[in-house]
């Protein structure tokens, strides 16, 4: 029997790169709302580029745009998003362990071109190849097309705002794009339970000033599902 070929750093990085690209249009339309969004809120072209640049969360930035235009307080603003991103501590928990054994000033790095879609990514291909040879190689080819995309569709969207009419319905296109992400995290009952739970609760506090509604929808969400995953059974935990 052969040797099985040897899978190089660049082999692992293109691949990486390669298996986020069929993943790109929900990416690129969420990102082009965005960087609509933020235009059309009243950010200059400078803090819209910035925010895009450095802040590089779309759901963070969604949340905290209106917060910023309704001139709520700061600490309002600062809640909210850290909330919405509490789910990256727990994308944090789950690389710790893959990510060890890189240099501890790169570590921020990947840690920032962490997304959503590509952890996705990342996750279901070590699910497939558990003892892949160069995981940080694919992590960080994946983790870069996530981050191309995204800065691409949100810069456009900040410079080409004015000239997007409303009747594309981008916004659908990017909530659709969500939907995609959010489907298959609920195939467990504690995450499903959560979005349930978060559903109701932003539903029934909509009309809450200074977008409160969102705030209480997100934490009763992460209540209910980490709830639920706290009692589940040990051998259904461990079964995961």
């Amino acid at each position: 029997m052969s040797a099985p070929p040897t899978v190089t750093r660049r082999d692992a990085f293109r691949r990486g790169f390669r298996e986020l690209l069929p993943y790109s249009p929900g990416v690129f339309a969420w990102g082009l709302v965005t960087g609509i969004a933020m235009t059309k809120s009243g950010l200059t072209l400078a803090q819209a580029v910035g925010m895009t640049l450095i802040v590089y969360a779309g759901s963070a930035q969604l949340a905290a745009l209106p917060l910023i235009v309704a001139f709520a307080p700061l600490w309002l603003v600062t809640l909210t998003a850290l909330v919405v991103n509490l789910r990256f501590v727990v994308y944090a928990m789950v690389l710790q362990r893959h990510l060890a054994p890189v240099p501890a000033h790169i570590r921020p790095w990947l840690g920032y071109l962490t997304g959503d879609v590509m952890f996705a990514r990342y996750t279901a291909m070590l699910a497939e190849e558990p003892d892949h040879p160069q995981r940080v190689a694919y992590f960080s080819g994946a983790a870069t097309c996530n981050w191309l995309v995204w800065q691409v569709s949100s810069l456009l969207g900040i410079f080409a705002a004015g000239a997007i009419p409303a009747s594309w319905g981008l916004g659908l296109a990017g909530t659709l794009a969500l939907v995609t992400l959010v489907v298959p995290l609920c195939r467990e009952r504690a995450a499903l339970a959560g979005v349930g739970a978060a559903a109701v609760v932003a539903v029934v506090a909509h009309d809450l000033p200074l977008r409160l509604g969102l705030l209480l929808a997100i934490i009763a969400g992460c209540a209910v599902a980490m709830g639920l995953d706290r009692h589940a059974p040990a051998a259904g935990r461990a079964s995961r």
